[in-house]
């Protein structure tokens, strides 16, 4: 039987393991770029939220405490 597959695959195509490492390696590539804009995306997003909740906080110190007013003795 094995001596008859040169007959049923063309000899042209590139080896069937060799087609799927680069299908193989190629996901890899692409699921690594996904991951890295992922993370990157994420990054931008926690500084800037920690730069609006720095900005809050020091509003917030600027304000009269009304609640330390109550809670007084």
């Amino acid at each position: 039987m094995t001596k008859n597959l040169p007959y049923i695959l063309p000899s042209s195509q590139p080896p069937v393991e060799e087609a799927f490492a680069t299908y193989q390696t190629t996901k890899q590539f692409y699921h690594e770029v996904e991951t890295r804009s992922e993370f990157q995306r994420y990054c931008q997003w926690y500084h800037s939220t920690a730069a609006q909740n720095r900005r809050d906080l020091d509003k917030m110190r600027g304000e009269l405490n009304i609640m330390g007013w109550f809670r007084r003795r």
